[in-house]
């Protein structure tokens, strides 16, 4: 009997959760994104769950946890069901600095993650204050390398303190780390002079060096950003050494069925096509690229040995 009874209810839960998946989606989805407004994670998280909602009959409420560089938001979503209705914007800062940077990882970016697409990858420009005497990343480095001790940097997020980690040790220059949670409270303070260079990926930044508030002095990209087109490469401009790159996925809670991860990917690709997408996501310096879900997880892979090589190589204590 107790056999009988059990087949009964696994055979109920099996259509029961078909049946959720067949209805799939039947409220709204929450899109969860680690990093507060202010910086390019916010409205890229944004115009996509606009297209998806749009696309999928449902609405998509953005929900902003910041905290531990999207840390503590991505914990969170490894505690959550998988049921669809809760995906999450997450950058590399979550799916590899976090874990190459301490000691004890708070989760396994390979294991305790859906991965459903890639986004895209960031434009990250090297901006000065105009303060600085330096036209050239090349004059910067000199004049830093004068200055041992007197310049502030500023990052907000550990891409950045790579980068920064990176350029100061291929380059024998000593600068102080002013750290900050996220791009949009460290803005403020770069264009007030208060932090004299960041490496930024906000698309804010590129007006404000439009304007002549900021100077951009490098990007890191392969070729040379149409938002900024007179602003060399980082090879270009005589610092080869950072190489890191920054990415961003949408992913899931674990264990999510496959129909639901083929269903969201489905919807995140057609939406990295639309053209209104693809045009606002360009301003806000992210290049769109969708993907497979299995080629989030070699990215993620690839990077991460990366990451965990390069901290060890510069010296950086784990937290």
């Amino acid at each position: 009997m107790d056999r009988l009874l059990n087949t009964a209810l696994a055979f109920v839960l099996i259509v029961a959760t078909g049946t959720a998946i067949a209805q799939y989606p039947a409220k709204p989805i929450r899109f969860i994104v680690g990093f507060p407004p202010g910086g390019s994670a916010d409205p890229t998280t944004r115009i996509i769950g606009a297209a998806l909602a749009e696309q999928m009959g449902q609405p998509v409420v953005v929900e902003n946890r910041p905290g531990g560089d999207s840390a503590i938001a991505a914990e969170q979503m490894t505690r959550l069901p998988p049921d669809g209705y809760t995906i999450m914007f997450a950058s590399n800062s979550a799916m590899t600095a976090a874990v190459a940077l301490r000691k004890t990882p708070p989760y396994d970016p390979l294991a305790d993650f859906t991965p459903i697409s890639m986004v895209g990858r960031a434009t990250v420009f090297f901006y000065v204050h105009p303060s600085v005497p330096a036209a050239t990343l090349k004059e910067f480095i000199e004049y830093a390398r004068a200055n041992p001790g007197k310049l502030n940097y500023g990052t907000g997020n550990p891409l950045s303190i790579l980068y920064n980690v990176q350029l100061m040790s291929s380059t024998g220059i000593d600068m102080v780390h002013i750290p900050y949670k996220g791009e949009g409270p460290l803005n403020p303070d770069i264009l007030a002079g208060r932090v004299q260079s960041s490496f930024l990926s906000t698309g804010a930044a590129v007006s404000y060096a439009k304007e002549g508030r900021l100077r951009a002095l490098a990007v890191l990209l392969k070729e040379r950003s149409p938002l900024l087109p007179e602003v060399p490469t980082i090879d270009e401009a005589g610092a080869p050494a950072v190489t890191v790159r920054q990415w961003a996925g949408v992913f899931g809670p674990p264990r999510m069925p496959r129909e639901l991860v083929e269903r969201l990917n489905k919807e995140v690709n057609a939406a990295l096509k639309r053209p209104e997408v693809i045009e606002k996501l360009l301003s806000y310096g992210y290049s769109p690229e969708g993907s497979t879900p299995e080629r989030v997880t070699e990215i993620n892979r690839e990077d991460l040995a990366l990451w965990r090589r390069l901290v060890k190589e510069a010296g950086i204590p784990l937290e």
